[in-house]
């Protein structure tokens, strides 16, 4: 169980229950696909992530990396436990207008910020813009001129460092699309370009963020180095003082049992010793970047059983409702998952299965191979470790429409993102 969220447990019925709600039931009120989130979980990893750092360093803010999963609930945890929030889009920054998200603790990314996105987190007061590329600074500049603002600007590095994850995953090696390249000397002229607009623009800090999926504690320690080098030759370059320091996240997430966790202490003793050994002006604002850190083990994807289709002396396809559609990631970089039949979870694991989903396409499959108890038509499929990257990234491929998302705790459980109708579905379309 140790994938599952904090407030799993096997009932006397032998079912997945969840912050005291039996999934079982769950499934038969809600209907499946769906994606069930532990409160209690999501509040107790919030809180952790922000203590463990505080306890080292002070003046830390973690920021929430949006990407992995927003939604209004998922704000409100957020700003409740005293974190702040990256954004890359208007829908994120919308959100968060919504709920009243504090604004000096709102970071804008994104290696291609629109005007309308720029326009949008000025006019709401975002302090804080990290700049990806060159072309972006003057465009910031005058947007903030219109709007008489004054944003505090971070550089997003590209140091050249490998962190040994899927190359779909990793955002700090030379080639990639995010940041400003160290070695093409980018980074420099982006920190002379941003001085000249001062003080219209402010530059206040570095920021690199250098994949996902990262088990190696020696590639963060790289990229402290790196980006403390850099502080100081922008120091005699432009006169830069370093204010924030932002080591974005991407630490290892375990979806299988084989998988181990990269602990937030392990991560925080790398960085910050680092930091330690060569920093000692209390007031440098630290910043982290968790996502899948933070809610990846929060939730689970729950699913039917339809079709179970044996091919003799190859393979055995049990097939669910959900797929792709709502799961895109082993389709895209070979993500690995586990199951568990939520209706049946002490019964021994005799068969060995690929779970596929339902769309029209062969690379449709959640999971390759897995052992679990016998399944017949009408099971409960329990992946755990889906909170992160699964909704977000979901699609109407098909036109089927997206699931629904329920929190849990107490034993009581809400909506917290209604299941798609097919009117809502094609509400775009226009039948001229």
């Amino acid at each position: 169980m140790k994938l599952f969220p904090l407030a799993s447990r096997i009932n006397n019925q032998n079912h997945l229950e969840i912050g005291g709600c039996d999934v079982v039931a769950l499934a038969r009120e809600f209907g499946t696909p769906l994606y069930v989130f532990d409160d209690a979980h999501l509040r107790a990893r919030a809180r952790e992530i922000r203590e463990t750092f505080q306890a080292r360093w002070p003046n830390t803010l973690p920021l929430y990396a949006t990407k992995a999963y927003f939604s209004p609930y998922v704000a409100r945890i957020c700003s409740d436990a005293g974190l702040g929030i990256d954004v890359t889009s208007e829908g994120e920054l919308e959100i968060a207008r919504r709920v009243d998200y504090a604004r000096d603790r709102i970071y804008l990314h994104g290696n291609n910020k629109t005007p309308t996105e720029i326009r949008a987190a000025l006019a709401m007061g975002v302090e804080h813009v990290v700049v990806d590329n060159l072309d972006e600074i003057d465009l910031l500049a005058r947007i903030a001129g219109e709007l008489n603002a004054t944003p505090r600007v971070l550089l997003r590095l590209a140091p050249a460092i490998d962190p040994h994850t899927h190359k779909y995953m990793a955002t700090g090696v030379a080639e990639s699309k995010f940041g400003l390249p160290l070695a093409t000397g980018d980074a420099l002229e982006a920190a002379r370009r941003v001085t000249r607009h001062a003080p219209r623009l402010t530059l206040v800090g570095l920021h690199v963020h250098i994949g996902s999926q990262v088990f190696e504690l020696a590639p963060y320690r790289e990229a402290v180095q790196l980006m403390l080098d850099f502080a100081r030759e922008l120091q005699d370059a432009v006169g830069f003082q370093l204010q924030e320091l932002d080591l974005g996240g991407g630490w290892g997430v375990a979806y299988t049992e084989e998988q181990e966790t990269l602990s937030i202490e392990s991560v925080v003793d790398a960085v910050m010793s680092e930091i330690e050994l060569r920093i000692t002006n209390d007031e440098l604002r630290i910043l982290f970047e968790p996502g899948r850190a933070l809610i990846a083990q929060s939730a689970i994807a729950l699913y039917t059983v339809g079709s179970i289709k044996e091919i003799s002396g190859l393979r055995t396809y049990v097939s669910v409702d959900g797929g792709m559609g709502d799961n895109v990631r082993p389709a895209l970089y070979g993500a690995r998952y586990t199951a568990r039949v939520a209706n049946k979870m002490n019964d021994a694991a005799t068969t060995r299965v690929a779970i596929a989903g339902r769309y029209c396409e062969q690379g449709d499959l959640l999971i390759e191979d897995v052992a679990l108890a016998p399944v017949v038509p009408g099971d409960l499929i329990a992946i755990p470790c889906a909170g992160a990257y699964q909704i977000p990234m979901s699609s109407n491929y098909n036109l089927i429409p997206r699931p629904a998302v329920v929190a849990v705790g107490d034993g009581s459980a809400r909506v917290i993102r209604r299941r798609e109708t097919i009117d809502y579905m094609l509400r775009c379309e226009a039948d001229e």
